[in-house]
C-alpha cells in the first residue's frame, strides 16, 4: 500500500507533536523533580516531587480513602469518565434537537436564541448550589451540572450552523424531489454535526472541571473526590497525585474525542 506525500507529511508532524510533548512533559518532571529535592526548601513542603506522591499509590494498593468508603484510582477515574460523558452525551443529542427545532421557525429564533444567550455564559460551577438542593449529592447533580455547562453553547451554535448552510445547496435537494425529513437527514445533520462536535471538544475542559467540582462537594467517589480526601487528611501527597491522574484522564479523553471527530465527521476534518 503506498503512501501519498500528504499522508507522509502528517504523518511526520504528529510524530514531532508526540516527540516534542514527551520531551516537554519529560523536562517539566525533571526540574519538578530537582526542586523539591531540597528537604529544606519550603516549596518541597507544599510540591512534594513525583517521586514522594507517585509511590503513595503502590503503598496504598491503589485505593484512596478511609476504611469502606475507600475506593481505587480505576473506579475514581472511570466514574468520574461515567458522569461527564453522560452529561456531555445527553447535552449534545439535546443541543441537535433542539437546536433544529428552535430553526423551524423564524419566531423561535426570536424569543428563545435572547434566553440561551443570557444563560450560556453562566458558568457550571454557579449551578452546583442549586443542583444540590435538587438532586442532592448524587450522580444526577454531577451529570446536571455537565449537562448545564454545554448544553446551550451547543443549542446555539446549531442554530448558528443550519443558518450557514448555502441556500443554494437546499434548493438542489428540494428539486431533486427530497422531502423535508430526508433533507434535514442528508443535508442538514451532516452540515451541522462536525462543527458542533467540535465545539463539544472544545467545552470538554468546562465539562471536566464542572464534574470535579461537583465531585468535590461530597460525593464519596471520583478523582474530586481524591483531592478533598487528600484536602481533609493535610496530605500534600495525595493532592498532587489526584490532579497529576486528572491532568492525564483529561489530556487522554481530549484525544481521544479528537479521534472521533476524525473517525466519524471526517469529511469536515
Amino acid at each position: 500500500m503506498s503512501i501519498t506525500v500528504n499522508q507522509w507529511q502528517k504523518w511526520q508532524k504528529s510524530s514531532l507533536s508526540l516527540i516534542c510533548g514527551i520531551c516537554s512533559c519529560l523536562l517539566l518532571v525533571a526540574v519538578w523533580e530537582w526542586v523539591g529535592s531540597d528537604p529544606i526548601n519550603p516549596i518541597t513542603q507544599v510540591l512534594p516531587p513525583p517521586s514522594k506522591f507517585v509511590p503513595v499509590l503502590f503503598e496504598s494498593d491503589f485505593k484512596i480513602g478511609l476504611g469502606s468508603q475507600s475506593s481505587t484510582i480505576y473506579q475514581s477515574v472511570f466514574v468520574t469518565l461515567l458522569r461527564v460523558f453522560a452529561g456531555m452525551t445527553i447535552a449534545f443529542v439535546a443541543a441537535i434537537f433542539c437546536g433544529m427545532l428552535i430553526s423551524l421557525s423564524e419566531w423561535s429564533e426570536l424569543f428563545i436564541l435572547p434566553i440561551l444567550g443570557l444563560i450560556a455564559p453562566i458558568a457550571p460551577i454557579a449551578w452546583v448550589p442549586l443542583a444540590l438542593v435538587v438532586f442532592g449529592i448524587s450522580n444526577l447533580t454531577a451529570i446536571f451540572i455537565v449537562f448545564m455547562g454545554v448544553f446551550f453553547t451547543l443549542t446555539i451554535a446549531t442554530v448558528a450552523e443550519i443558518k450557514r448552510i448555502p441556500e443554494n445547496l437546499l434548493i438542489t435537494a428540494r428539486n431533486l424531489a427530497g422531502s423535508r425529513f430526508n433533507i434535514w437527514r442528508m443535508v442538514v445533520m451532516p452540515a451541522v454535526l462536525p462543527s458542533v462536535f467540535t465545539l463539544l471538544r472544545l467545552n470538554f475542559i468546562a465539562a471536566w472541571m464542572a464534574v470535579l467540582a461537583a465531585e468535590m462537594t461530597g460525593l464519596r467517589d471520583g478523582l474530586g473526590a481524591v483531592v478533598m480526601t487528600g484536602r481533609n487528611l493535610f496530605n500534600s501527597n495525595l493532592i498532587l497525585l489526584g490532579i497529576c491522574i486528572i491532568g492525564i484522564t483529561g489530556f487522554a479523553v481530549d484525544r481521544l474525542l479528537l479521534l472521533i471527530q476524525r473517525r466519524f465527521f471526517w469529511w469536515r476534518v
